[in-house]
């Protein structure tokens, strides 16, 4: 980023935060509620905490923290097991996690605050923003050549993009993704390796959100991190959500464990390049965020809302509507399966009812991360489920869904 960029942008990141100072003072925290006073089990809630505490006992995490809403307000939080086995450090409510994909919901709503101001419209060419996008081309058995049509801010939002996902053999050879670069590096990185297939024409979850970080500090002027700071996080009252962790916040950061081929948890280093706890150059609109379970909740309860949490508005009913609905064409829905469309929230969203996996009811939508956490939203039932753990793989012996079908049979009315 330029320094004539960074200086004015920062200025303008500081007017923005005290602007919302006033907004955050009243931030009000989540109410609480007993389960059966919102329709829920409180003897069923048990057996989803017994699934937690299997799992711990079995060491297949080390802990977790569940959280269930319903009508606005926290009917279970349960913290259980240790955030660090080495140091015998317990769960607690304010154990930070590493929230890897969920990042990208809160970088949708960033975009489409934009859109909503006017500055960008779904339609627009990214090129029109990022010049580098106007020279990609297609990979294709023969060689490369031009997409059949340029790749638009909808594309990135829906991964329908033709870019591929960061661990991808291609992106993994080319260094596209380095912590140690930061956005318009990693743009420029991106748009030098070929796009895998024409825009629109297939679902390939990718790097398109990081790529819309960078469009966003474009558009606004604000480096990504500030934009979303003083235009979410704070107004929403999410104290505990930010791009890397310091200070005393450093005790509460939960330890990524991966399960061992024989049996039991080792401390993994998920990014030994730039870890967690120190500013990264790359501020990843993908994967960046930190955040905790009940300032996560707030997120997900805007949502909910429509837009809206404690009369703090970011974005109208109708726009929540469309970021949480299926934007996937149908020949691309149909290639994705036909039962999980994708919103332009970046979230999956349930459109025929399955069993399998963690999202169930039709309306349903969430996404997860990649080492352990996952939310889902349920609107038609006004329900939030939340689990927040730091493992490899993400979901041991299919925890989430088990999880998530025990509070599902906690519902009774």
């Amino acid at each position: 980023m330029s320094h004539q960029m960074t200086r004015p942008a920062t200025v303008l990141g500081l007017c923005a935060l005290v602007l919302v100072a006033g907004v955050l003072a009243q931030a009000k925290p989540t109410p609480r509620a007993t389960p059966d006073s919102v329709g829920l089990s409180a003897e069923r809630l048990q057996h989803a905490t017994a699934v937690l505490r299997q799992a711990v006992t079995d060491r297949k995490i080390a802990g977790a923290v569940a959280l269930v809403a319903r009508h606005g307000k926290i009917a279970y939080l349960e913290a259980v097991g240790l955030q660090n086995v080495e140091a015998r450090a317990p769960m607690t409510e304010r154990s930070l996690f590493r929230i890897y994909s969920q990042t990208k919901a809160i970088t949708a709503v960033a975009v489409m605050m934009l859109q909503e101001e006017g500055k960008v419209r779904l339609t627009d060419a990214v090129s029109a923003h990022l010049p580098e996008f106007k020279h990609v081309m297609v990979q294709t058995p023969e060689g490369s050549r031009k997409p059949s049509r340029e790749i638009t801010i909808a594309d990135l939002l829906l991964h329908t993009s033709g870019l591929s996902h960061r661990s991808s053999e291609l992106y993994q050879a080319r260094r596209v993704r380095v912590r140690s670069q930061g956005l318009p590096q990693f743009v420029t990185n991106i748009t030098h390796a070929p796009l895998m297939e024409d825009p629109g024409t297939r679902f390939r979850y990718s790097e398109g959100t990081t790529v819309l970080g960078r469009l966003v500090e474009v558009v606004s002027g604000q480096p990504f991190d500030m934009f979303v700071t003083a235009r979410i996080l704070r107004p929403l009252g999410m104290t505990d959500t930010s791009f890397w962790v310091e200070g005393e916040a450093r005790a509460r950061l939960a330890t990524v464990y991966q399960v061992a081929p024989a049996g039991g948890l080792t401390a993994f280093e998920i990014e030994p390049e730039v870890p967690f706890t120190e500013r990264p150059a790359l501020l990843e609109g993908a994967v960046g965020l930190v955040s905790t379970a009940p300032d996560f909740l707030r997120f997900c309860q805007m949502l909910l809302n429509q837009g809206e949490l404690d009369g703090v508005r970011l974005l109208s009913a109708k726009t929540v509507e469309m970021m949480t609905t299926n934007g996937l064409s149908a020949p691309v829905l149909q290639q994705r399966g036909g039962a999980m469309g994708w919103g332009l929230g970046n979230v999956d969203v349930v459109v025929t009812p399955t069993s399998r996996g963690y999202l169930t009811a039709a309306g349903e939508y969430g996404w997860d991360g990649s080492v352990g956490t996952f939310f889902s939203v349920d609107p038609a039932r006004q329900l939030v489920v939340m689990l927040f753990s730091q493992n490899v793989p993400a979901s041991p012996d299919g925890l989430r869904q088990r999880f998530k079908a025990a509070v599902d049979q906690a519902v009774v009315q």
